[in-house]
């Protein structure tokens, strides 16, 4: 028995889920959303120019992020249901009959990620998959409505900070799964993961991957 971690953009969905939410926006969005969208570039193409595409991606994110406050949770549903039908092509099947292998094992399986949580919830919920979800929040105010704001990113170090986190707080998790834990993943950005893990997984890398992997003597899932 083991603990099994899984990444989303790239990896479980081959896709990229922000690309597909900007998409799915073209779609459902106001002028005044839009207007949100746009100042939102600007200060994350600011970010970017100093601090690199890393920062950059994670002010954008946060500027789409403020397009949803007011929204219930209700509403935000279907939004993201919409998402996951628009996105759905995307899913790397092969990786989800893994996933259920590693269950049939009896191991515990969390999707890792640095998106929203509400998309993730719903996609995972179509694909019918009984998981642990860690992923970036998206805040709510105490009558239901969304905030505008996200917590923290999870991404980089903060995936190995928020599974640490959720792992100290299994009352049930045994020594034995604490020291046998799997990372399914696909970017540069999940090298702080792939270093803490036992067994690290690259799942169809692009060639600089390939030769972090290769180094590592990681191994690659296509």
């Amino acid at each position: 028995m083991a603990i099994v971690t899984v990444d989303f953009d790239g990896t479980l969905y081959q896709g990229n889920s922000f690309k597909a939410m900007f998409q799915m926006g073209q779609r459902r969005f106001t002028a005044k959303q839009w207007a949100t969208v746009a100042a939102g570039l600007g200060k994350a193409s600011a970010a970017g120019a100093l601090k690199g595409k890393t920062k950059f991606k994670h002010e954008f994110f946060k500027a789409f992020a403020k397009t949803f406050r007011g929204k219930t949770s209700e509403e935000l549903d279907l939004f993201f249901q919409e998402l996951v039908e628009f996105g759905k092509a995307e899913v790397h099947r092969d990786l989800v009959l893994k996933i259920q292998e590693h269950q049939n094992n009896g191991d515990t399986v969390v999707v890792l990620s640095g998106a929203l949580q509400p998309f993730l919830k719903a996609f995972i919920n179509d694909l019918a998959l009984d998981v642990h979800v860690l992923s970036t929040d998206l805040l709510f105010d105490q009558k239901g409505h969304c905030t505008g704001e996200i917590g923290e990113i999870i991404n980089g170090d903060a995936k190995v900070k928020i599974l640490q986190k959720w792992m100290g707080q299994q009352e049930h998790l045994t020594d034995e799964q604490a020291k046998e834990i799997w990372a399914y993943a696909d970017s540069e950005a999940d090298i702080p993961l792939l270093q803490y893990v036992t067994h690290p997984i690259l799942v169809n890398p692009k060639q600089e991957m390939v030769k972090v992997a290769e180094k590592n003597s990681w191994s690659i899932f296509a």
